[in-house]
Formats: structure tokens, sequence, C-alpha cells
């Protein structure tokens, strides 16, 4: 079995007094068991004003995680915040590792790293952490540990700020904090999560569907045989297109067509050969279909995923949660809405965490023998066990 605290702290310039107020917080729960780990989110500022490093040098487990614009645990949430999850157990056991820079076949790194880790013994479960990196597809984070895991469910976020160029999207590991290399919790033992998935109504797909004929990894070429541009021409989308990030309201949503669930992409922006240039792989032979995002939408879906949630799962210890923050961006200027609203429905049911992200990573389906990962945008997910 595996137990969980909470921690939090709005104290970001006196890295002594955060580490001795969270270090309290931990305290008033059951205490710690022989194994434990830490999963953080936080603003960045608490990064570069020591305080991070402060607190996880205090503890005594590793701590790994993401800067986020955003987050929440059960009694509290804030954007100059920041939250810890730990679990501990005297069953399930916990290693993590940090791979070297990902500027670099970043495939290869993550496996190297993933391979001393782990020593060939196939974890129960993954946790992921990465930052936002323009030149790399978090498809390709997820393919590679789906490969050498030998399937095992994989579930995480890529970090997100509130700056406008995203320049403070950090990964958190051990107290220090990198924009190119990525970190990972292996779970080992006797723990069986539960992953939920949501992203737009179906109502909310707009008619006309393509089918995607050139591409290469995260940049689409043509749609329908066609340079994606006239696609976008057809919906009335030219202007938009030229700007960066103006359409992350508007999901890709991309069907496989090998029977698993539709899953979200966001468009950033044109380059210059007038090619998508898209915040995951775009398949080729895959539909895509856009969608529109609204604050209802976005309320309604996540409102719909909690309860069930939670109708599914029996006595949940945890439920770890991470939103993109095109969903956050779609709230306006109520940008705790979702956040209230994941809080009031679980009302103190479940320990929690949950996290504005990047792009987020979380099978769609799973059988006895793997897990079929994906990496998503627009969607939350959550991690329920």
């Amino acid at each position: 079995m595996v137990h969980t605290l909470t921690a939090f702290t709005e104290n970001i310039d006196d890295p002594a007094a955060a580490a001795a107020e969270i270090r309290a917080q931990l305290e008033k729960g059951e205490g710690l068991r022989k194994n434990s780990v830490g999963i953080i989110a936080c603003h960045y500022e608490f990064v570069l004003s020591g305080t991070v490093k402060a607190i996880c040098e205090s503890l005594s487990f590793d701590v790994a995680g993401t800067i986020s614009s955003a987050q929440a645990v059960n009694d509290a949430r804030g954007t100059l915040f920041l939250t810890l999850l730990v679990l501990t157990s005297d069953e399930v056991s916990f290693k993590t590792g940090i791979t070297d820079s990902l500027k670099s076949e970043p495939g290869k790194r993550i496996e190297e790293s993933y391979r001393s880790v782990s020593g060939g013994v196939r974890p129960s479960l993954i946790f992921a952490f990465a930052p936002f990196m323009i030149e790399n597809s978090g498809d390709g984070y997820v393919d590679v540990f789906s490969r050498i895991s030998g399937g095992a469910p994989c579930f995480g976020t890529l970090a997100v700020d509130d700056t406008s160029d995203f320049r403070e999207c950090y990964m958190v590991y051990k107290g220090e904090h990198y924009r190119d290399k990525m970190s990972f919790i292996l779970c080992y033992g006797d723990i069986k999560p539960k992953f939920y998935i949501a992203s737009i109504s179906e109502d909310k797909l707009l008619d006309k569907a393509a089918l995607v004929t050139s591409s290469e990894g995260h940049i689409l070429k043509e749609v329908n045989g066609k340079p994606v541009v006239e696609y976008f021409e057809d919906l009335g989308l030219t202007k938009a297109s030229e700007t960066s990030y103006a359409m992350t309201s508007l999901p890709f949503m991309l069907d496989y067509g090998d029977g698993t669930p539709m899953v979200s992409k966001v468009f950033i922006g044109l380059n210059e050969q007038k090619h998508a240039i898209c915040a995951g792989v775009m398949p080729q032979g895959s539909t895509l279909y856009i969608g529109v995002f609204d604050k209802d939408d976005v309320l309604l879906t996540t409102g719909k995923l909690i309860k069930r949630a939670l109708e599914e799962t029996d006595h949940p210890s945890v439920m770890i949660g991470y939103s993109c923050i095109s969903r956050n961006m779609s709230l306006g200027s109520d940008i705790f809405a979702e956040m209230d609203l994941v809080r009031k429905e679980i009302a103190g049911k479940v320990t929690s965490l949950l996290a504005y992200s990047g792009g987020e990573i979380c099978p769609t389906q799973i059988n006895e023998n793997s897990a079929i990962n994906r990496f998503h945008n627009n969607t939350i997910i959550l991690c329920v066990f």
C-alpha cells in the first residue's frame, strides 16, 4: 500500500523558513514509511530564490517534478505557490533518475539513464518530468519509455511557466533545476494505477476532418494532399495560424485509426516553409479534427472526469493530475475555476495534487501485458491509486 502526504508554501523569499514550513506540515501526517519519494510543482520564482533547493536538501528522500504556472493540493491553491506530494510505503519502492542533456539524441539519453537506474527490472509505474523544449516532441520521450520498459505505464508532465516566451520552464530534481534534462521516478511493487483522460466534448469538433498526408515528426506539412496552410485557409484560420500560439483554443484531435482513443495536440505556429509546428507528433495516415475550446467545456469535461475517477476507484489514496495550460487559458480571468472544481468534487475523499502542464503524458489503454502510452495537449490527465 502507498500512503500519501502533502505540503505547500507561499514563502518564496525565505528558503530556511519555507523548508521548515514544509517539514512541519509533513510531520503532522501519518509519518514516513520505509520508502518515500516526492513529486513537486511550483512557480519558477521558488527555483530562482533557492527555496526549492533548501526544501529538497532538508528532506530525507528524493524529489522530482516541474515548474508550473499554478498548482493545488486539497487545502489550497495558487500561482506563486509550491506544492509537494509525498508517496511513502513499506511495500512499494522507488528509484529516481535524471538524463543527460536532451538537446542531442534525446531518445538515446533517456534510454541510457533509464537502463542505469532500472537495472533491467520492469517497474509497475513510471513518472516522467521534462522541461518544455520547442525542438523536441513529447511523443519521442513517451515512445522511448514504452519500448525500453516493456510497456510499463508512464505518467507525467512537461513544465510550463507564466512568462510570454516560456523561458523559465524548468524540470526539478533533488533541488536542482534544468532546462534541458528529464527526471523520472520508477515505482516497484504492488501498485495498480488507473488513468483518466479528458480533452474536449465530441460536439465541439468541427465537421471538416482531414487526412494527414505528409508530416515529419511534429511538423505537419500536408493534409488531404494539399499544403496545410490551404487547410487553414478553408477554415478561415489563415490570420490566426500566422501568430504563434494563437490557436491554443483550437485543439487538433488525432484519430490514429488503430482503435485507440483520439489524442489532442496543439498547434504552435508556422515555420519558414509554412509548415505547421505542433507540440506532438502528427503521424501520416491519421485523421485530424479541429475542435473549439471554451470555459464551459473545460469545466464540463473536468467535472465528468473527476466524478468518473471517484466512482470507479475503490478508496483511492492519491489522485495526481496535470491539466494543459491551454485549458487554463480558456478560463479567461477565472484562472482557478478548474482547480476549484476539482477540489470541490474530491471534497477530501482522496489526497490530491493538480498542476498546469506544457504537455501531458498518460496511457490511453492498459491491458495485462502493457500500456499504450501517449503524449497529449489540451488535456487533463489523472493517475489514481
